[in-house]
């Protein structure tokens, strides 16, 4: 009896960790969690309400994710991703994405293409509804379960890398400039290509899509991509 007791409470304990590494993503992906930034557990810990223990495992959980590091004795600093990380991870993410595409349109099914359909509309619907957490989940689910139609498990497990490490700091602020809708629908676009048959279109409709990503992130260049967000409460260490 003992032992199933202690069990029970590993998995509430695990699900708390989980319930504040996804808090933290959301604040990562909102700019609320400032790239360059030093936070430390404790001080995040009281902004949640819980102890310094799952956040410090959360924290570590990101950073497995390359989105934050440790730093001694202070807390976790989040990573700062550069415009050249962004050119480089996208670059390599059209070298995988954008030919995986075109064999994944003359080699599957129009039962399995179609399956990623609710994906794509979750997306459109994510955006609209300005859920920027729910739209990532669906983005990353899209194009992860498009890459596995191509049958290579550590190609997804790659592209699944390079998305964590070239996140969007500034995604509520494009959303609030109403810039992503239009790359939401993008993926119900660049399913109809494939469900053509024409590869060398739905390369080309990926090729456009990734530099429209990459694009968004760029900004207008009149500012940096980093909103003026604030998460009351946040203690910075």
């Amino acid at each position: 009896m003992g032992e199933l007791k202690h069990r029970s409470l590993i998995t509430a304990q695990e699900r708390l960790r989980d319930q504040v590494a996804h808090q933290l993503r959301a604040a990562l992906v909102a700019g609320e969690l400032r790239p360059g930034s030093v936070y430390s557990a404790p001080g995040l810990a009281a902004d949640f309400g819980v102890s310094a223990t799952p956040v410090r495992e959360a924290m570590l959980d990101l950073a497995r994710e390359g989105l934050v590091e440790p730093v001694r004795n202070k807390g976790f600093r989040i990573t700062e991703v550069s415009e050249r990380d962004l050119d480089q991870y996208t670059e390599i993410r059209a070298l995988i994405e954008v030919p995986v595409v075109g064999l994944v349109t003359r080699t599957a099914g129009r039962a399995e293409l179609e399956a990623l359909r609710p994906a794509a509309l979750e997306i459109v619907a994510a955006a609209r509804a300005h859920d920027l957490i729910g739209y990532l989940e669906a983005d990353r689910r899209f194009h992860l379960e498009l890459l596995g139609l191509g049958g290579n498990d550590r190609l997804v497990e790659t592209v699944g890398d390079l998305r964590k490490r070239s996140r969007l700091y500034g995604l509520t602020r494009l959303d609030e400039r109403d810039q992503l809708l239009p790359s939401a629908e993008e993926h119900g676009e660049l399913l109809d290509v494939m469900l053509t048959g024409d590869a060398e279109a739905a390369e080309s409709c990926m090729a456009r899509h990734l530099g429209h990503v990459r694009s968004l992130w760029a900004g207008d260049g009149d500012e940096p991509l980093v909103p003026r967000l604030h998460l009351p409460g946040v203690r910075r260490a």
